[in-house]
């Protein structure tokens, strides 16, 4: 399994952590999604390759922006 992180802004809570781990776990090949609201973290794992535009979107859909990588 191949995981990707990702930097979720705008959490303030538990509700925001289970709506981005809703969208995100929806988008097609995503295996495994954890979200740590205290670092922003977002961590995709999927058995094949997933576009990160799917991830973003899913993440906006929810409500929240992804920081630009630095």
């Amino acid at each position: 399994m191949s995981t990707v992180t990702y930097t979720v802004k705008g959490m303030t809570c538990g509700h925001c952590v289970s709506s981005v781990k809703e969208e995100v776990g929806e988008v097609a090949g995503v295996a495994a999604v954890e979200v740590d609201l205290a670092s922003g973290l977002l961590t995709v794992g999927s058995d094949g390759p997933v576009d990160p535009a799917e991830i973003v979107a899913a993440v906006k859909a929810a409500g929240y922006d992804v920081a630009d990588p630095s």
